[in-house]
């Protein structure tokens, strides 16, 4: 999906009030936390937290729950940022198929040198190649396209926080 950062989206923007405020925060901290124990943090019934999440998500202020994996653990051992500069009549047509990549786990249109900012993680430096060679090489309109390994996560952001 393409998030646009505009006011011709369509979408309304939603009213928080302090409730709807420390109901995100608590979800951000942990979003497994049950209704009930949620309805007691917050001092509202459990049947009001329920229909204040429910209508944040309708409302798409809570775009989705999901869980963070850390990518070690499970053998992704290459993360890497990648700034791809493109011919502008490209543009949404590169981005489109880049963000159906299962290995590109952000990715931005961005102001400055270059078009897109693309994070990506993979198994192993072959991988990461094959990417590169099979997948976003042959992509139309790219021009350019550097790299840059990460090497330490010192923090990583999930989410925003209010």
């Amino acid at each position: 999906m393409i998030y646009e950062y505009s006011e011709a989206n369509g979408i309304p923007e939603m009213e928080l009030d302090d409730i709807d405020k420390q109901i995100l925060q608590e979800l951000h901290n942990n979003s497994r936390i049950s209704y009930t124990d949620l309805a007691k943090q917050i001092g509202i019934s459990r049947v009001a937290i329920q229909a204040r999440i429910s209508a944040l998500a309708e409302s798409g202020v809570i775009e989705r729950f999901t869980v963070v994996i850390n990518p070690t653990k499970v053998g992704i051992q290459v993360s890497a940022f990648f700034n791809v500069d493109i011919e502008p009549k490209h543009l949404d047509e590169v981005a489109e198929k880049l963000s159906r990549e299962p290995a590109v786990t952000s990715l931005y249109h961005m102001t400055g040198p270059s078009t897109l900012h693309m994070h990506g993680i993979f198994k192993n430096m072959q991988e990461m190649e094959n990417f590169l060679l099979n997948r976003l090489y042959t992509l139309p309109g790219i021009m350019r396209v550097e790299s840059q390994l990460l090497l330490k996560r010192y923090k990583s952001r999930m989410g925003m926080k209010l």
